[in-house]
């Protein structure tokens, strides 16, 4: 299989990565380009597929990174809490409401916590997969992943959307 055709198969998982770092579409849709770009021109690519995956999530960082380090202003917007979640299709069920208030509740936590938790939990790469992404030790990734995943579970716990109390009315349960 082709280079390009390989990067095509991490398209998405490389965009829900970017956007855990930027919080931006549009920002988001330009790492991943960017990516895909530096990844076709490199003269070598790795051939195992896991550590092609990695070296394309690495590469995503890297002009992150690249990116902040050129616009100075980018690194307060990545920290601003403030979040505007995309409109739910809303019927009331229990799964898009946990839905809503995990998003919420991840674009709250700090950079370092939404990164680990998207390279491990949304983008399926294993730990030593974000481990050599981040570039650091298997360790320190398993201790990030624990912290940032009880920092999740609390916050989605202490959040005010709570599932309303079912009503009994003359020995039915409405709802």
């Amino acid at each position: 299989m082709d280079t390009e055709r390989r990067i095509e198969t991490y398209l998405q998982r490389l965009y829900g990565y970017a956007f855990s770092l930027t919080r931006d579409q549009h920002r988001s849709e330009d790492l991943v380009q960017e990516c895909a770009l530096r990844a076709l021109s490199a003269k070598k690519t790795p051939t195992d597929e896991p550590a092609f995956r990695a070296w394309l999530f690495r590469i995503l960082k890297n002009a992150f990174l690249d990116r902040l380090r050129r616009n100075k202003t980018a690194i307060a917007a990545m920290e601003d809490v403030n979040f505007s979640p995309v409109m739910e299709f809303w019927q009331g069920e229990e799964r898009f409401i946990t839905a809503l208030t995990v998003k919420i509740e991840m674009a709250k936590l700090p950079l370092s916590q939404r990164e680990i938790l998207t390279l491990i939990d949304i983008s399926g790469l294993s730990y030593a997969e974000a481990a050599e992404t981040l570039g650091i030790p298997t360790g320190t990734v398993m201790s990030r992943i624990s912290r940032a995943r009880r920092a999740l579970l609390e916050a989605v716990e202490s959040s005010n959307i709570h599932e309303l109390p079912v009503k009994k009315k003359a020995g039915l349960a409405l709802k």
